[in-house]
């Protein structure tokens, strides 16, 4: 009788079933697709940005196809942080997946803010900082172009909550390595490589941006080059997991990112076609993974040959 492989992974404190987690921004709060996939298979799910307060996000439309990829601007809605402790997290806690709450804001103390919400709530794993968000303290650029910026807000969040901490860092820096060791030096537990690329669409007929705004975050297979490569840099650069995502579609895709280091992947923009994709990647990792005669999925992660 054929072994099966061994899908389970470590991250930090966290063991998960799978290395297949849903992104943040694709997969609603989770909730919203139990009737669609059955969340119970996943590793993890990450749930949409919360904020300190509600936020109404950006105009429509929000979403633009472009070739290999889409874009959005979505503006980061969300319902805040206390209307998701209050309203969607009970449901979350019936379900095994881990569930990772991803938190933004405008300056530090929201985060923190949205962060000492979240510690007195039960049914969180982790918490990914999405550090790709304007940081108005310091002229509007972002947390995670400066490592110095950067250490100072995980900093804050590592004293702020005792749950595991994981840094989602932005794609658009000189040296991602930098910024990554930072991170890791201020606390961080893992780190999600990388964010969207900011982008643009236009329509030649009304000569406006296929946005409501000028710009939006580029995602899909058009980025996996991009994403993958800062995946390689990130795992040469610290000693704690890397989770890679940006434009997974096969489990090809996923195995890729495990030969670059990571420890585990975030599907993403894949969910807005295929609802249950997610799902179908777990079955083609493990038979794509026999096929290889791999017994245990770590076997592959970080074995690039050079």
């Amino acid at each position: 009788m054929e072994q099966r492989v061994d899908l389970r992974i470590r991250i930090g404190a966290i063991e998960l079933a799978n290395p297949i987690i849903a992104a943040s921004g694709t997969f609603g709060y989770g909730v919203e697709f139990a009737h669609l996939a059955d969340l119970n298979c996943l590793g993890g799910l990450v749930t949409k940005g919360l904020s300190a307060q509600p936020m109404a996000g950006a105009p429509a439309p929000r979403l633009a196809e472009t070739a290999a990829g889409m874009l959005n601007a979505v503006g980061l809605q969300n319902v805040g942080v206390r209307a998701f402790v209050a309203e969607k997290l009970p449901a979350l806690r019936s379900y095994r997946t881990a569930v990772i709450a991803n938190v933004f804001g405008s300056t530090i103390s929201e985060y923190i803010e949205v962060i000492r919400v979240l510690e007195d709530a039960g049914g969180i794993a982790a918490y990914e900082l999405n550090v790709s968000c304007p940081n108005t303290d310091e002229g509007g650029r972002e947390f995670g172009i400066d490592p110095a910026v950067t250490a100072k807000l995980v900093g804050e969040a590592r004293r702020a909550g005792q749950r595991p901490l994981w840094v989602k860092l932005s794609p658009l820096v000189t040296d991602i390595g930098l910024v990554a060791r930072a991170a890791e030096q201020a606390g961080a537990d893992a780190l999600t490589v990388a964010n969207t690329f900011p982008a643009m669409a236009l329509d030649v007929r009304t000569r406006k941006s296929r946005l409501g705004r000028v710009s939006g975050g580029l995602s899909g297979p058009a980025i996996k080059p991009l994403t993958l490569r800062l995946v390689y840099q990130t795992c040469q650069a610290v000693r704690i997991p890397v989770i890679g995502v940006g434009g997974i579609e096969t489990a090809e895709d996923v195995l890729e990112y495990m030969l670059a280091g990571a420890t585990a992947v975030q599907v993403g923009t894949a969910h807005f076609a295929n609802p249950s994709i997610s799902m179908e990647l777990i079955q083609g990792v493990e038979k794509l993974a026999t096929e290889l005669k791999v017994h245990s999925i770590n076997e592959l992660s970080g074995r690039l040959l050079t």
